[in-house]
């Protein structure tokens, strides 16, 4: 039977043997996802466009909502959570579609010898598509509505970096979850609606009393949504320590999700 290797050093160097099929599949995915559509491709600009419309409606307008309880700016509250959700957004379309991503292409399994390991990699590089979109609305916003971005809005993708190896690795790690557990990919739909009101997108960490903001560090995304609204909306540099952290865990996030991935692959044509 063939084996599989487990080693951080193949990790790299399977994204490397086959990162010109990774942009092929990245490819595919995002223009797969437009195909048939009036306006194609051009949905993945408009779409964060017209959400940004909306919570700058809802959430200056209908609810009066401020970020600062000094501040009289009516869209203040609509860029810093459109940051947060920028997070989230990237992370919840990874793990929101690795249940159902090794079901989906049972062709790649049974027919041919192909690198299933890539498969993640393409469903991130999509959402690292749509997440960049979604930078360049904000800071067209930005420039609209307060003129030119801090220069630490150049560190947004050093920001991300850390956040993706988090989620390949939880992507790769549910990914052979849901060929052998078909419920996991209502229970993961379910854990992200809980995630992203368990996340400071709608508020500030700093509002919970202590006791409860230690529990909201715990969450994953925490960490990663502060940084961005730092580097993005307030114009700080991050805390170097905190992101060095947080990179050395997701780091091995990323390897145990691999490990667990090339592990379990051997079964898969036997479930499928």
């Amino acid at each position: 039977m063939q084996t599989f290797s487990i080693s951080p050093r193949e990790m790299i160097a399977s994204f490397w043997r086959n990162r010109n099929l990774i942009a092929s599949l990245v490819q595919r995915e995002v223009v797969g996802r437009y195909r048939g559509s009036f306006m194609g491709i051009l949905w993945s600009f408009f779409n964060p466009v017209l959400m940004l419309a909306v919570y700058t409606f809802v959430f200056s307008v209908v609810f009066k909502a401020r970020w600062n309880i000094g501040s009289d700016s009516k869209t203040e509250f609509a860029m810093v959570l459109f940051a947060g959700l920028l997070v989230f957004n990237l992370f919840a379309e990874c793990i929101n579609r690795a249940p159902t991503l090794i079901l989906s292409n049972t062709n790649y399994v049974k027919k041919v010898v192909f690198p299933l390991e890539v498969l993640p990699w393409a469903t991130v590089g999509a959402a690292l598509f749509h997440a960049f979109i979604s930078l360049a609305v904000w800071i067209l916003a930005y420039l609209i509505f307060f003129g030119v971005p801090h220069a630490s809005v150049l560190l947004t993708p050093l920001i991300l970096l850390p956040l993706i190896f988090c989620t390949i690795g939880l992507t790769w790690l549910l990914a052979s979850i849901g060929v052998y557990l078909r419920d996991a990919a209502q229970f993961v739909g379910v854990l992200t609606s809980v995630l992203m009101f368990m996340s400071p997108i709608f508020y500030r960490a700093s509002s919970l009393p202590e006791t409860y903001r230690d529990l909201l560090y715990l969450n994953p995304l925490t960490l990663m949504i502060e940084l961005a609204r730092d580097v993005l909306y307030w114009g700080h540099m991050p805390d170097w320590l905190s992101l060095a952290q947080y990179t050395a865990v997701s780091l091995i996030v990323s390897w145990l999700g691999f490990a667990w991935f090339q592990k379990t692959r051997k079964g898969f044509a036997d479930v499928l």
